[in-house]
């Protein structure tokens, strides 16, 4: 067997808990000796044992000698747990391949640096296209302090998420809505605006099986959501509202006596997005899945503060000027002032396309 064969095993644990470990990355780790793997792992959840750990431990004694395969390079400093090249060493690893370097400052090529002063062979870029996909969302926050942005919306050929009177259950096929539920089971936070809360009272929850909860963040200036709104009383995720400086203490008080509900007051008379990322940021939110309204979307246009574009498109039209339409706000005046996107994929999801692009530049 080949190392890419072995390193897709462990990109495949890896995306297998993908969403649960912020603010650590999702590691994979595969233990290969003459020809047969004996060890496998995955980091479960931040302050758990590393997938390098779990790995060996299933080795035991046979991973003297061994090739172990690493979808982010092993970590070379104290955190939570010591650094797994320590552990490499001690239990005299002969060889290891590493998908992709880690961004972390800490580790940067820290952790090869050891391992090859150790005499250990060191193999990487392995399968490091899948892998630095794997790990957008830690990279841009251990690089910007700021997580990564996924805007999605759902629309007809025609550019509308809603006809004049504003019905849009459903534009897309059941196929496309199970997979922006997988989309929110990857992600650490879902968010919408209060428009969409008046609307539709969404619980904004995964409806998978086994599928994670993200975090709930509405942004709701003036603190108009309802007492009995689902995502107040359910109970199901924890749920951040941020409102501005304004709102009477009282009245927050309302909200923050149920245990789930998180009122976040900003300095200033708006909510300004920048303000509300750099606080999740220092919170540990690693990544965001923003569904809308079209205020909120056209607000992160606005600001430029996004990374990936999620588009379903399905074969309805829906025709009229007071159709509504995925993003509002002032938009550009002018062509050369729109935000140039990368399409990455386009696929056929139930009877809708899905179009992914990225930000040219990220």
């Amino acid at each position: 067997m080949t190392d890419e064969y072995y390193m897709n095993i462990a990109l495949e644990l890896a995306n297998s808990v993908k969403g649960q470990t912020t603010p650590n990355p999702p590691v994979g780790a595969v233990i290969v000796k003459d020809g047969c793997i004996i060890g496998i792992g995955a980091h479960l959840k931040s302050g758990g044992a590393h997938a390098e750990v779990l790995a060996v431990e299933m080795a035991g004694k046979e991973a003297n000698g061994a090739t172990i395969y690493v979808t982010l390079e092993p970590c070379s400093h104290f955190g939570k747990t010591p650094p797994c090249t320590d552990m490499l060493i001690h239990h005299s690893i002969k060889r290891v391949v590493i998908a992709t370097v880690d961004q972390h400052h800490q580790v940067s090529g820290n952790g090869i640096k050891n391992l090859q002063a150790a005499g250990i062979e060191v193999v990487q870029g392995i399968l490091k296209e899948k892998a630095d996909q794997l790990y957008e969302h830690f990279f841009c926050f251990i690089t910007k302090m700021l997580p990564y942005i996924t805007l999605k919306v759902a629309m007809t050929m025609d550019g509308k998420i809603a006809t004049r009177n504003g019905d849009s259950k459903w534009i897309t096929s059941e196929a496309a809505r199970e997979d922006v539920h997988f989309y929110r089971h990857q992600h650490d936070a879902i968010l919408v605006g209060i428009g969409t809360i008046l609307a539709d009272n969404p619980k904004l929850t995964t409806r998978l099986t086994n599928g994670r909860n993200p975090l709930r963040m509405i942004l709701d200036t003036h603190l108009r959501t309802p007492l009995d709104a689902n995502i107040v009383i359910d109970n199901q995720a924890p749920t951040w509202i941020f409102v501005n400086n304004q709102v009477p203490k009282k009245r927050i008080a309302l909200y923050e006596s149920h245990a789930n509900v998180e009122v976040i007051q900003l300095n200033s008379s708006k909510v300004d997005i920048k303000e509300v990322l750099k606080y999740v940021g220092n919170r540990d939110v690693m990544s965001i899945f923003v569904e809308g309204g079209a205020a909120i979307h056209g607000s992160f246009l606005q600001t430029g503060y996004f990374n990936e574009y999620i588009c379903y498109i399905a074969p309805k039209l829906l025709g009229g000027e007071d159709a509504k339409t995925p993003i509002t706000g002032a938009g550009v005046a002018y062509m050369t002032d729109a935000v140039s996107l990368e399409i990455t994929t386009v696929t056929k999801v139930g009877e809708d396309i899905k179009v992914i692009a990225r930000k040219e530049g990220e």
